[in-house]
């Protein structure tokens, strides 16, 4: 029979596997280095109980997930179905815009101004919020997209917010904002592959 750290460590190299992670990017995303992940795989050791749930997070799956031996039918009732984070997601977005429309609307009714740019505002907001899921659920990959709609809907509703001014230079501002952003997005991927390329 085997012990619980070798039970943890295939589970961990299993959900890993399945989210097409290297041990680096898993590392990088919890703060350890590679060596820590290689150790918790192997059933060296075991990661403390704090990391541990946020391991669970990340992949979607319970504490119970992580210790459980057997097939994969026996393990699936752990995991916390796609279908509840993406209603989780949209709940806590639908969340944000009600918000906004509370505000455009008091603010309409008491002082009779109608504040339409808080519209524009939900949107950044909304990326700030996708973001954090992103880290918690999502993969690497969407980070990119997420990041270029926050670039450019921070600059369109400071645009939009100080529309008499006519701030249309702002929109500059966002060409080497997205430029960065594929810079980062391309190193990034850089020194992954060349770590997939060592590890095989």
């Amino acid at each position: 029979m085997k012990n619980i750290k070798e039970i943890v460590g295939e589970n961990l190299q299993l959900l890993r596997k399945e989210r097409k992670l290297t041990q680096l990017e898993v590392a990088e995303i919890f703060g350890y280095s590679d060596k820590a992940i290689s150790k918790w795989e192997n059933g060296d050791t075991l990661p403390d109980l704090e990391t541990l749930y946020r391991i669970s997070l990340f992949y979607g799956v319970t504490l119970d997930f992580l210790i459980q031996e057997g097939d994969e039918k026996t393990r699936e009732q752990f995991r916390i179905k796609t279908s509840n984070k993406i209603s989780i997601v949209c709940l806590l977005v639908s969340l944000i815009w009600m918000i906004a429309t509370i505000i455009f609307v008091w603010l309409g009714l008491i002082n009779d101004i109608w504040p339409w740019q808080v519209f524009a505002w939900s949107v950044p907001v909304s990326c700030l919020l996708l973001l954090y899921l992103n880290h918690l659920w999502g993969r690497r990959v969407y980070i990119f997209y997420i990041m270029t709609v926050l670039i450019w809907s921070l600059i369109t509703s400071c645009y939009l917010q100080f529309l008499a001014y006519n701030l249309w230079p702002l929109f500059i501002l966002g060409i080497p904002a997205q430029i960065s952003l594929l810079l980062w997005v391309g190193i990034k991927d850089n020194i992954f592959h060349k770590k997939d390329k060592q590890q095989k």
